[in-house]
């Protein structure tokens, strides 16, 4: 069982939300063994979402499960702005992400070189305190891609990363969320994927269910990593993947 769930058809707004282009998206998913696929743009192009495609999709496939999804920027002061847009569609799930730290796009490579010079561990203390206020939120229903700050390739250097991911498993589990096993970390310079696999034993243990998405912006992209990603999860001896439908958490199996 393959899914991905991290699917940016209009990638930063340079495509156009039309039947033909996200069949391409379909088209490719069928190819790569992906049997459950979600939509989940940029919160910023929420505007230009087209439910009639994605109903026209899936009378085309009827043996695709094709999901709507959104991944939304948090960023604190915005919590009724991001109520308001989870009520515009029947989104299956909404995806919370931290992309920027005091207006700081940290994953842009415009804006990399701003790593230089500055306290790494502050850094990631910054980064998994806003996953946490995210998380506490009770607006998502998946957390993605976990440790992001990492996309660059700079550590921490006076603790490990799980000194600051496992206060925040526990905050995941009692509200109930999802982890996002993101392949697209494997395409960029840290060249592995989000969260690390030391990360994905300690969710494992901790009981929290998980997705799979590749975080494509072209069809190129779809479903690349995700077999690594599987493998990874079936070492750590995961037997599901969390899927979704109308927000409403469902079991997958992995084999």
């Amino acid at each position: 069982m393959l899914q991905d769930y991290h699917i940016h058809a209009l990638a930063h707004g340079e495509y156009q939300y039309t039947y033909d282009w996200l069949r391409t998206f379909v088209i490719a998913a069928r190819e790569r063994g992906i049997t459950e696929l979600g939509f989940s743009e940029h919160d910023e192009y929420l505007s230009r979402i087209d439910l009639a495609v994605l109903q026209r999709l899936r009378q085309e496939f009827p043996d695709m499960n094709i999901r709507l999804g959104l991944e939304v920027d948090f960023i604190p002061g915005r919590e009724e702005h991001i109520r308001e847009i989870s009520r515009q569609y029947d989104f299956d799930y909404l995806i919370g992400s931290i992309h920027f730290i005091d207006g700081w796009g940290f994953d842009h490579p415009d804006f990399s070189h701003l790593f230089t010079g500055k306290d790494i561990d502050q850094i990631y203390r910054s980064y998994f305190e806003l996953v946490h206020r995210a998380v506490k939120s009770g607006l998502f229903d998946v957390v993605g891609h976990l440790d992001l700050i990492k996309i660059w390739g700079h550590r921490p250097r006076k603790h490990s990363v799980k000194h600051y991911v496992e206060p925040l498993l526990n905050s995941i589990k009692a509200a109930g969320m999802i982890i996002e096993i993101n392949s697209a970390g494997l395409r960029k310079p840290v060249k592995e994927i989000y969260p690390a696999p030391e990360l994905v034993d300690l969710i494992f243990s901790r009981g929290i269910a998980v997705t799979l998405g590749s975080d494509a912006h072209h069809p190129a992209q779809l479903g690349e990593g995700l077999p690594e990603a599987r493998q990874m999860l079936i070492d750590a001896g995961f037997k599901g993947i969390a899927g979704f439908d109308q927000r409403q958490t469902k079991l997958l199996p992995l084999e």
